[in-house]
């Protein structure tokens, strides 16, 4: 059964009423729990052996979002970008965006997994070569005497259209983080995001689109949660619904 969704200026497609979930049947499968998959935190990419590009994602919404699992006791795999200052003990750490997928493709390999949750912050750009005063570097490290450095950045694979031909069985939500446009445009480039990559809905958030976050599936704008916390619980129902609901299709 599909949610109401009411179409609003903008673009924007707002949840009139969420149909009311099976809760015990929900309930009584989510004992037996579920295999979830989460990513999060910042990928880095090397300039030389010391130094790399980052960004800024401290991976606490992935932590969250695990502590909420966890805690109704399903089996959560967490893995985190190196640098994330949120660093639980039970994560796995990885640097770059192919670090990330090998630790993915691993998991696959040890069986079934319900859902992925992808909020990790990869990297777009990759580094393709160093030029160091016009010369290409061989050294391991820059030399801090140097008077002139430049990158050459490409465009690098975005992991996220791999995942369904990883887990083509799974609810996978990806993650839109903007700081310009309006909360329409962010919506429909999280929508984009789903019909582009096969996934099942999109997670939207920055100062593009509010202090919120939106929970939007290839329909729109589901729901709007405030907090980290409200957006855990929320995708924990949702994806519980969404799991019994494959399991009634098997049957």
């Amino acid at each position: 059964m599909e949610p109401e969704i009411q179409k609003l200026d903008g673009g924007i497609r707002k949840q009139n009423s969420w149909p009311v979930l099976r809760k015990a049947m929900v309930s009584d499968y989510l004992k037996e729990g579920m295999r979830i998959v989460i990513t999060g935190g910042p990928a880095s990419e090397p300039i030389d052996q010391v130094r790399f590009i980052t960004n800024q994602s401290t991976g606490e919404l992935a932590t969250t979002l695990a502590q909420c699992f966890s805690v109704a006791g399903h089996d959560v795999e967490l893995f985190l970008g190196s640098g994330a200052s949120w660093r639980p003990k039970t994560a796995a750490y990885f640097q770059t965006n192919e670090d990330l997928e090998g630790l993915l493709r691993n998991v696959r390999e040890r069986g079934r997994v319900d859902a992925v949750l992808h909020a990790a912050a990869l990297s777009d750009f990759g580094v393709s070569r160093v030029s160091v005063s016009g010369g290409i570097l061989t050294a391991a490290k820059l030399s801090s005497d140097a008077e002139r450095i430049e990158l050459l950045l490409v465009p690098k694979p975005k992991l996220i259209r791999r995942l369904r031909e990883l887990f083509s069985q799974a609810y996978i939500v990806g993650w839109k983080f903007e700081l310009e446009g309006t909360p329409a445009e962010v919506v429909q480039e999280g929508v984009e995001q789903i019909r582009r990559n096969q996934t099942n809905a999109c997670v939207v958030n920055g100062s593009a689109f509010g202090p919120a976050f939106g929970f939007c599936t290839d329909q729109g704008l589901i729901r709007t949660l405030a907090t980290k916390e409200a957006l855990s619980h929320w995708l924990l129902e949702v994806v519980g619904g969404a799991v019994l609901g494959a399991e009634d299709g098997k049957r």
